[in-house]
C-alpha cells in the first residue's frame, strides 16, 4: 500500500504568547517576579520568539504596567527575539526609550483588523484612520532598528460582521508589507476558522507572492480547532506558529465587543509542540522543560488550564522503534 505523503517542514519555530496575549484577559494581574520566571523558562526550554509584553497605557491593561521593568530583568540571548506590541505613537516611543537604554524588544508588533467593524470597536479606529497612525509608527520604528511585525487580525472571520473576504486580508497583509513590516500575520483571532477554510487560505497566500518564513501562522482556540488549523497550515510549509502556554489568551478588556462563544485563548503550546516533534517536525524546544512551564503557568493562574499534553504526558514508545524522521512506527 501505497502512503500519501506530505512534505512537512523538517524544522518550525513556535513563537509563545504566554506573557501578552496569553495574560491580556486574565483578571489576576500576575506578578513581575512571576513573569520573569516564566519567561527565562522559556528561553531556557528553547522558544527563540516570546511575545514579552505591551506597551499599553496601563489604565486600559494593567496588566503590562511593568513593561519596562520586566524587560530590564528577562534574560537576553543572541538567538532570541523579544517582541512588544504597540497600538500608539507614545508606545513606540516608550518601545524604543527602552531600546536606547539597552533592554528594549527587538520586534515591534502593530495591529489592524482585515474587519473595519471590529477595528472600530477595538481600536476606535477606521481602516484609513488607522493606516496613517501605523505609517507614522512603522518609521520611527523602522528608524530604531526594529523589526516590524504587523497583524491583519480577523482574517478568518469577525464576531461582528461575520464572514471575512480573503481578498481583504490579502490585501491588508500586502499593505504591511508595502508600508515596510517585513513579518506579516494573519491572525484567527476568534477563533473561527477550520481547516478547509485554512487550506484555501494559506493557498491563495502562497499564490499572491507571500513567502512562507516571512508569515506567522496564529489561530485562536475558541471551538477547539487550532491545532487541526495549525497542521493544515504546515502542510503548506509554513514554519513561523504562534501559540500560548496552557491555550489562554484572547480578547483584552478594552471595552471592545464582547464576541466570545466559548474559550477565547490561543492555540496551546503544549499540544501543538509536542504534536509536531511526535510528527517528527522540530520545534527546538525541550519537552520535559516546556511541560514544567504548563504546570507552572497553572500554579501562578491558579487554576487548570487547557493542556491534554500536559495531562496524557508524550506518547510511550518503549519496546518499538520509532523513526522521528518520517513520524512512522518501525515494526
Amino acid at each position: 500500500m501505497k502512503l500519501h505523503q506530505i512534505n512537512f517542514p523538517k524544522k518550525i519555530v513556535m513563537g509563545e504568547c504566554w506573557a501578552r496575549d496569553g495574560l491580556q484577559n486574565e483578571a489576576k494581574v500576575v506578578s513581575l517576579e512571576h513573569k520573569v520566571e516564566m519567561i527565562t523558562g522559556m528561553v531556557e526550554a528553547g522558544f527563540t520568539k516570546i511575545e514579552a509584553t505591551s506597551f499599553a497605557h496601563p489604565k486600559y491593561l494593567p496588566q503590562f504596567a511593568d513593561a519596562e521593568e520586566l524587560l530590564r530583568r528577562i534574560p537576553r540571548r543572541d538567538n532570541v527575539d523579544y517582541r512588544g506590541i504597540c497600538t500608539t505613537v507614545k508606545a513606540v516611543e516608550r518601545a524604543i526609550a527602552s531600546k536606547k537604554e539597552g533592554f528594549g524588544v527587538d520586534e515591534i508588533v502593530l495591529v489592524i483588523s482585515t474587519s473595519e467593524a471590529h477595528n472600530l470597536a477595538n481600536v476606535g479606529m477606521n481602516h484609513d484612520e488607522n493606516k496613517r497612525l501605523a505609517e507614522k509608527m512603522i518609521r520611527l520604528a523602522l528608524d530604531s532598528g526594529h523589526k516590524v511585525f504587523g497583524w491583519a487580525l480577523t482574517s478568518f472571520g469577525c464576531p461582528i460582521k461575520g464572514d471575512v473576504a480573503p481578498e481583504d486580508a490579502i490585501a491588508l497583509g500586502k499593505w504591511w508589507k508595502n508600508a515596510g513590516a517585513t513579518i506579516i500575520g494573519f491572525g484567527d483571532t476568534t477563533g473561527s476558522s477550520n481547516p478547509v477554510q485554512v487550506s484555501r487560505f494559506y493557498e491563495y497566500v502562497l499564490s499572491e507572492g507571500f513567502t512562507t518564513e516571512e508569515v506567522v501562522v496564529h489561530f485562536h482556540d475558541t471551538r477547539g480547532w487550532g491545532v487541526a488549523n495549525s497542521l493544515t497550515a504546515l502542510t503548506y510549509g509554513f514554519i513561523h506558529f504562534d501559540s500560548s502556554l496552557g491555550a489562554i489568551g484572547g480578547q483584552p478588556k478594552t471595552g471592545a465587543a464582547d464576541y466570545h462563544r466559548g474559550y477565547a485563548g490561543n492555540t496551546c503550546t503544549e499540544d501543538l509542540v509536542g504534536m509536531f516533534e511526535e510528527m517528527g517536525v522540530s520545534t527546538g524546544i525541550d519537552i520535559d522543560k516546556m511541560i514544567a512551564l504548563g504546570k507552572k503557568s497553572e500554579e501562578i493562574l491558579g487554576r487548570q488550564l487547557r493542556s491534554n499534553f500536559i495531562n496524557a504526558g508524550p506518547v510511550p514508545h518503549k519496546g518499538i522503534e520509532y523513526d522521528k524522521e518520517k513520524g512512522i512506527l518501525n515494526k
